[in-house]
């Protein structure tokens, strides 16, 4: 979690930015992230320097060049603020938005870094606002992978809470739990259709590289792969494509597939059953024209509400085979409508529901308090659900108030893992569960006599303890007693006070 040090920092650059004259909250973490990327190339290049050093043979796919020397971060930054100012605008700018680009030109081949960040403008009103901003940055050490992270969740969150994009940000232990029960595998076709930062993809890839690295890098073919066939993502928001090609980027995925595309929107037949594995968190907050919603959504389930359509949308993008992990609001897996009902049924007739996790309402605080619900299930278009695993969430490792203080004591995340991989082996013990704990298993039969209801109260059992009193003559005796020690003290205190 971020610290208040590094907090107070990034309060202190949020400040400089806007007192120089960028006041759009979007603005100011695009050109801080074009900074930290211009850092974080600076230091890969510094890594390959000394392994090359170390091992005597030449640097391994230089980013700089041996002219280019001084578009390096640790070159600009000493310079005096106007030296600096036309160094980054007119030569580290343009460097940038060339990386990943064939020959310099712009052409079919290129990265979907280099596309998105054709348009991409430097916004740095001033040199002395530029040099606060790059020497503010300069004093966070972000050599730890969680502190970039981290510091990049508390950016987003100063977005969600400047307006209406608190749909960007999920929690990155949430995220992580999401990835590690779908256990990606390196053959698998990854997509996020609401993709924003690109958070779901970059967990999903370092869960790749630490447990598939093998066989990702085993051939120059299978590499490629990782690199440019196994991450999509769609946004209909520029900038957040650029940040999120950016982040994919600086997280070692060369050339995603990231693209501008409105999912809900367009139908495309190429994109049909074509994905092994759906993560996603996607807006449901709002609902659509009929008219420019795709056709064939609506064929799935007639309805306005973003949530359920996206469902719908998840169910078509996936192959025969794909599974998904998904948020919902807590109004999916209850809501009475028709929409809601048919998706349930469809989920739990058509496919397999694998698992619902019900999440505190304080998860996604301060940007929002819905309760929300994790659901995973598999695409057979055949049914298959037998059971349904529901995992009743009450900590997740942080206070679930605004301040979302670190608490890691508090949090079920482990177990939850834990039971699911144990059931997920064949494990005996979750089916001897008693409902009254946490983790359990209702059969699919009840879910469907219950007209398909997914909440997780509607099948829990809670224990009440029996509270025994007193009779009341014994309650009225002790009253007795003390009304006469009281009136006796009192009695003493008049006496003292004379």
């Amino acid at each position: 979690m971020i610290t208040g040090d590094i907090r107070s920092k990034v309060d202190r650059i949020w400040d400089t930015m806007w007192s120089g004259g960028i006041s759009n909250p979007l603005s100011v973490i695009e050109q801080l992230t074009y900074l930290l990327f211009i850092k974080r190339l600076d230091e890969l290049h510094t890594l390959r320097e000394r392994k090359a050093a170390r091992t005597g043979k030449p640097i391994e796919e230089p980013i700089f060049k041996p002219d280019q020397d001084n578009l390096r971060w640790s070159r600009f930054k000493e310079t005096a603020p106007e030296k600096m100012f036309a160094t980054v605008r007119d030569e580290v700018f343009p460097f940038i938005k060339t990386l990943g680009r064939n020959g310099g030109e712009e052409a079919e081949g290129d990265s979907t870094y280099s596309h998105h960040m054709k348009d991409a403008l430097f916004m740095m009103p001033t040199p002395r606002v530029l040099a606060n901003v790059v020497d503010q940055l300069d004093s966070i050490d972000m050599s730890d992978s969680d502190t970039k992270g981290d510091l990049y969740e508390y950016m987003l969150s100063k977005i969600a809470s400047a307006g209406q994009n608190g749909q960007f940000r999920t929690p990155r232990h949430i995220i992580k739990l999401m990835v590690e029960m779908t256990d990606p595998k390196p053959k698998d076709l990854i997509c996020d259709p609401a993709c924003g930062t690109a958070g779901f993809l970059i967990a999903a890839s370092e869960y790749l590289r630490h447990h598939h690295g093998d066989a990702i890098y085993k051939t120059e073919a299978s590499r490629r792969r990782f690199n440019e066939g196994t991450f999509h993502g769609y946004d209909f928001d520029s900038t957040m494509l650029r940040i999120g090609s950016m982040n994919m980027l600086l997280h070692g995925v060369e050339n995603p597939d990231i693209r501008y595309k409105d999912s809900l929107a367009q139908a495309d037949e190429l994109e049909e059953e074509k994905y092994a594995l759906v993560l996603a968190n996607p807006p449901f907050a709002g609902s659509l024209d009929y008219e420019s919603t795709a056709k064939d959504l609506l064929q799935i389930v007639k309805t306005k509400k973003t949530e359920l359509l996206f469902l719908a949308l998840f169910l078509r993008l996936l192959q025969t085979g794909g599974r998904a992990a998904v948020i919902v609001p807590d109004g999916v897996l209850f809501g009475s409508s028709k929409a809601h009902k048919t998706l349930r049924k469809i989920l739990v007739e058509n496919q397999k529901l694998d698992a619902v996790i019900s999440m505190p309402s304080g998860v996604f605080k301060p940007y929002a308090g819905v309760s929300t619900a994790i659901l995973l299930f598999t695409k057979t278009n055949s049914g298959g659900t037998d059971q349904v695993w529901f995992y009743d969430m009450q900590r997740d490792g942080f206070s679930l108030d605004d301040k979302r203080t670190p608490q890691p004591d508090k949090s079920d995340l482990p177990d939850i893992l834990t039971r699911w991989q144990d059931y997920r082996a064949g494990n005996e013990t979750e089916a001897q569960r008693k409902r009254t704990e946490p983790s359990f298993l209702v059969p699919k039969d009840e879910i469907a006599a219950n007209d398909y209801d997914l909440s997780i109260n509607r099948y829990k059992e809670v224990e009440y303890e029996a509270v025994e009193y007193d009779p009341p003559q014994k309650i009225l005796a002790r009253l007795a007693r003390l009304e006469a020690e009281i009136a006796e003290g009192r009695k003493e205190l008049e006496g003292l006070l004379g």
